[in-house]
């Protein structure tokens, strides 16, 4: 039997040819309100090329089962799809080794991972970890019920009215009590991009580990987790063009290998008595459970189809469609960007004087425009720039300019309406 999954590749990987992307992604054929679709909401999710979904579905056609315990031959072909997109995202990050590579649901459990693990290790009463104002929810909580739990300290870097970290008060909050920095690589909700290197090296002299929120760079930025240094990565999927319920922990081997197991039973065990139970070695203590099997196999397609366009070559698109975006709205009336970053990518936030969010998002909608509005699971940061919501454009590999002209186009009616 077969042992290699057949993934197409985009058919010309040389040049950056918007036709050729835009017709691997069926769903952008849809039409909304018999409108064609322009699709901006990809910092919620990112639609899905013809070769992930054929990835998974070739899984579930010609290899489905278990993987790694199995040894007949539909388990052992399972297992070798299953690893070898473990190998890719290794060689993606450019982790040291893909036993630092550790599957998990997505962003949001790997920072809980973290937290629940490293962090209930090594952090004790009176202790502090830094997060930023930036930061989505996902990682707000879990550093909030971890310091809850040992009664630490939770200290929240500054933004400055351009959405950019203030880093000299970073230096600042840095104390002998600090245990881990937690921070965003990309806003979300303002798309600024932070300077996570000199925050790392900034964290790194006083020996202090430092985590990043990856979902909203990497899709748009290459990431070298050894040129960063980083102890943990944490990124998801769905925001790469892969599914939705896979995601991903890059740790350095020699923390991970401290940390205990996140959760118990299946593929982290070695071996169990009811005295005691020895744990799997990396990655695999923490992944218990049979894991998202066709999800990781569609995340590497994913990494594939990313990588044979180019991240360098994405990223261009997206900044020339974002400075495009930004221009044509900076002089319309009654409309103000929230998030004006020096260095930003793939994200337009902004606000109308006199129009609610929601009925931009539903205006648009008629005009077969999806954007996403509200507080983008960044409710300090909207208490920040004093607005309980915005409305957010973002863009990604298969978006045009034409596409940007239907939402400006939509825009201008709206001021016609409501004013």
């Amino acid at each position: 039997m077969k042992t290699e999954i057949e993934i197409p590749v985009n058919r010309e990987s040389k040049e950056f040819n918007i036709d050729i992307i835009r017709d691997d992604f069926p769903i952008l054929k849809t039409k909304v309100h018999n409108k064609p679709l322009v699709y901006l909401d990809n910092a919620a999710t990112t639609q899905k090329p013809q070769q992930v979904i054929n990835a998974m579905n070739n899984y579930y056609r010609t290899m489905n089962s278990n993987i790694h315990r199995g040894v007949h031959s539909l388990s052992v072909v399972a297992t070798e799809a299953f690893e070898r997109a473990r190998i890719k995202i290794k060689q993606f990050i450019n982790a040291f080794g893909k036993n630092e590579i550790i599957f998990t649901r997505g962003t949001t459990e790997s920072i809980n991972l973290v937290a629940q693990t490293y962090g209930r290790m090594v952090v004790n009463e009176g202790d502090e970890i830094i997060i930023s104002h930036m930061e989505h929810h996902s990682n707000i909580v879990p550093w909030q019920m971890l310091c809850l739990e040992k009664k630490a300290v939770l200290k929240v870097i500054p933004v400055n009215d351009k959405g950019e970290l203030i880093i000299e008060e970073f230096e600042k909050m840095i104390t002998e009590r600090t245990k881990i920095v937690s921070v965003v690589y990309v806003s979300n909700s303002l798309g600024s991009i932070n300077p996570v290197k000199q925050i790392i090296d900034i964290a790194h002299k006083k020996n202090i580990v430092v985590m990043i929120d990856a979902a909203q760079a990497v899709n748009h930025l290459p990431i070298d987790v050894q040129e960063l240094d980083c102890d943990f990565l944490a990124f998801s999927g769905h925001k790469i063009y892969g599914p939705t319920g896979i995601g991903v922990l890059y740790g350095k081997v020699n923390l991970l290998e401290r940390m205990p197991p996140y959760m118990g039973g299946g593929d982290m065990i070695s071996k169990v008595t009811f005295e005691k139970t020895t744990y799997n070695e990396l990655p695999h203590k923490f992944e218990a459970g049979t894991p998202d099997i066709a999800g990781a196999i569609g995340l590497g397609a994913a990494i594939d189809y990313v990588t044979n366009i180019g991240i360098e070559k994405i990223a261009k698109h997206e900044n020339d469609l974002l400075v495009y975006a930004t221009e044509a709205v900076s002089n319309m009336k009654g409309l103000r960007v929230i998030g004006t970053a020096e260095e930003k990518c793939a994200v337009l936030s902004f606000v109308f004087d006199n129009v609610h969010p929601h009925d931009v998002g539903t205006f648009l909608d008629f005009e077969g425009v999806a954007i996403r509005t509200g507080h983008h699971c960044t409710q300090p940061l909207m208490n920040r720039f004093n607005v309980p919501a915005t409305s957010r454009a973002s863009f990604a590999v298969y978006n045009t300019k034409e596409e940007v002209d239907i939402l400006i186009r939509g825009l201008k009616k709206i001021t016609e309406v409501f004013n």
